[in-house]
């Protein structure tokens, strides 16, 4: 069984738009991975459909695998309950639930994983320790710096123990300091749990960092 990601003509439109243009990509499992190109070459397209948050167009000949999983060939509900299993998400807005504290939303996946409450909680905690959170659990989103709330998100995304984290422009909202903070967090993690990480960055920076980065030009890979 082929861990990390291998996908084949993957074609994406939007009415007359043609966004991804045949994709062919194979990702190794632990390998941290920036996709990188100018706006509008596809780049988020392709994180999302690679995520299962988006379809690629009907197509035969298209694959896509994760962590050797067929995911063109699950329905809806078994591919719900495979991202919430095998996948975590960072985005560049936090999308941090407002009404909860930071610690509701790094529960928030192992809840609707219908995890052990307690066990969960517990495990919350200790990741938001790990982001140098620990004074910060019962404080709401609002009441949290920007670097702080994307750290919260980070811990959001691997309270599942993901084997993949998707994360589209993570730093675009953070000053460099905080950037770069982010980014060694990453790095720290993928030494820690194998974890697979791929990366959606306007940040030169942090793709130079990355173990490989794959160029995104008019919808097709160009290197």
């Amino acid at each position: 069984m082929n861990k990390g990601i291998a996908c084949s003509e993957i074609f994406k439109s939007y009415g007359d738009l043609s966004v991804l243009k045949g994709i062919d990509l194979k990702i190794e499992s632990g390998e941290i991975v920036a996709i990188v190109g100018p706006s509008g070459a596809g780049k988020t397209t392709l994180l999302q459909i690679l995520g299962t948050l988006d379809s690629a167009d009907p197509n035969e000949k298209t694959k896509i695998e994760i962590e050797g999983a067929a995911i063109q060939k699950m329905n809806p509900t078994r591919m719900a309950a495979f991202r919430n299993q095998h996948l975590g998400f960072i985005f560049q807005f936090h999308e941090l639930l407002p009404e909860f504290t930071a610690l509701e939303n790094v529960c928030m996946p192992g809840w609707i994983g219908k995890n052990n409450s307690q066990k969960l909680k517990q495990k919350a905690i200790g990741l938001l320790a790990q982001m140098g959170l620990s004074d910060r659990i019962h404080h709401k989103p609002q009441e949290l710096s920007g670097g702080e709330q994307q750290r919260v998100a980070v811990a959001r995304a691997l309270i599942n123990d993901p084997k993949i984290v998707f994360a589209d422009e993570p730093s675009g909202n953070l000053d460099s300091q905080n950037a770069t903070s982010l980014h060694e967090v990453f790095f720290k993690l993928r030494d820690q749990t194998g974890c697979t990480f791929v990366i959606v960055t306007h940040n030169e920076a942090l793709a130079n960092m990355a173990d490989r980065k794959i160029m995104l030009k008019d919808g097709k890979i160009v290197s």
